[in-house]
């Protein structure tokens, strides 16, 4: 059968992938449309195993709530010419809306399919770095301008400015504890040894050690912990004051 142009591009307007491609799928499947597209995401597989070993520093970072409910998805790619493109945003709401209506592991299985698609599309590797779904109650979301960082706050009440707020506020900082009572005491142990090597090398007499070091764990303590830092918006707060007693129910930093 004789393939057409008009043929080719309407199979590289299905498929996106290069008119030579096409052309041999329709020349392989003698002409029927939906044979040459299977044949194409099938040889898409294979070339998308063939790209699995490049390296892949950017991406984006999708986050959406639905009532109780947060969605957050990570794909990676090559470039950030890809992580901005239109079809590279599909494939992230596409996965995050199954994350939130199905699952993880739906989610997991919509992405693997997606991406060898794109990737044959594209000509870049690409992967899914983060799918996870958490419950919560007044979300917080922040997604910075580079796209491949972030973070989500759930406070019990409070308002939504509030909660994005601080989710601006995590996504600056990467606070580790949410209180300085919560800092890893394994953490601290390792800081104060370090202290106490800096203040005999300072010659400071050893028997105001323990005096110093009290007020140096207590500022390590507070610089760690969410609760205690001042807040990015007006540093003359803490983070704690300016929720005025609404709780913090989890927080994260997210990044690829």
């Amino acid at each position: 059968m004789e393939i057409s142009a008009s043929m080719v591009m309407q199979l590289r307007e299905k498929t996106g992938v290069s008119m030579m491609a096409c052309k041999k799928a329709l020349t392989e499947a003698n002409g029927e449309m939906e044979k040459a597209v299977e044949i194409l995401r099938k040889s898409g597989e294979a070339k998308a195993a063939s790209k699995a070993d490049r390296v892949t520093h950017e991406g984006r970072i999708f986050m959406k709530s639905n009532g109780n409910e947060l969605g957050i998805v990570g794909i990676a790619c090559e470039t950030d010419f890809v992580a901005r493109n239109e079809d590279f945003g599909h494939l992230g709401e596409a996965v995050l809306d199954v994350l939130l209506n199905e699952g993880e592991e739906a989610a997991k299985t919509k992405a693997d399919q997606m991406i060898k698609e794109l990737i044959v599309k594209l000509g870049e590797n690409m992967s899914l770095t983060i799918a996870k779904k958490v419950s919560g109650h007044t979300w917080g979301l922040y997604v910075h301008s580079n796209n491949k960082l972030g973070a989500f706050v759930s406070l019990a009440s409070g308002t939504d400015d509030q909660a994005k707020d601080v989710a601006m506020h995590v996504a600056a900082t990467n606070p580790q504890f949410l209180s300085p009572d919560d800092v890893d005491q394994v953490a601290v142990d390792k800081e104060v040894e370090i202290m106490k090597e800096q203040l005999k090398n300072e010659g400071k007499p050893e028997n105001i050690w323990d005096k110093i070091l009290e007020g140096k764990v207590k500022k390590f303590r507070e610089e760690r912990a969410l609760l205690t830092q001042p807040f990015v918006k007006d540093p003359s707060m803490t983070i704690e004051k300016y929720l005025n007693g609404v709780a913090v129910e989890k927080f994260e930093y997210v990044a690829l």
